[in-house]
């Protein structure tokens, strides 16, 4: 599959079904815990488990002048894409990744032996029973599984944006007082 094909077919099939409800650090790194859910391409009916943390290196709105860095993400796998075509990718469709250093790190593969929905209803339930508010819980494809949780996170770092500007000021203020 290219990575053109690979990328319409993530943003059509990804489901963010639980953002994370804490915000991202404006000035410090942020650990983003997550749990990516894909149906199982070898066992027709189960789910693959994908529990992890990206690891975004202050996700400020100022961009450095340094190159993307996506570590974790198997973009060097034999059957993946190259870091350097993905970069290139996301750059010529106008996105950019306001900290431009991302670590993935996955703790757990494992195999939920049932249907995507069913791994959804227990998955969220598990979340909301712990409270917690730190991971997000989404849903893509497996063969696409890296673009599903760079949309994860771009979604986080849009939905605080606003928060992100607030926190900026304020510093510039204090600074300047």
């Amino acid at each position: 599959m290219d990575i053109h094909t690979a990328w319409e077919k993530a943003l059509k099939e990804t489901d963010i079904i639980r953002s994370r409800i804490t915000g991202l650090q404006t000035f410090s790194e942020t650990h983003v815990p997550y749990i990516l859910l894909s149906p199982s391409e070898v066992n027709q009916g189960d789910t693959v488990v994908r529990k992890g943390e990206v690891l975004v290196h202050r996700p400020s709105l100022i961009l450095p002048p340094n190159i993307p860095q996506f570590e974790g993400f198997e973009f060097e796998d034999e059957n993946a894409f190259q870091e350097d075509a993905m970069i290139n990718f996301l750059m010529v469709r106008g996105i950019t990744l306001p900290s431009m250093k991302y670590d993935n790190k996955v703790f757990s593969l494992d195999v939920f032996e049932g249907k995507i929905q069913e791994a959804i209803g227990f998955w969220g339930n598990r979340l909301q029973r712990e409270e917690n508010t730190a991971a997000g819980l989404i849903s893509g494809p497996d063969d696409v599984w890296q673009f599903s949780l760079l949309i994860f996170i771009c979604a986080q770092i849009a939905k605080n944006s606003a928060v992100d500007i607030r926190r900026l000021l304020d510093e510039y203020h204090k600074k300047s007082e």
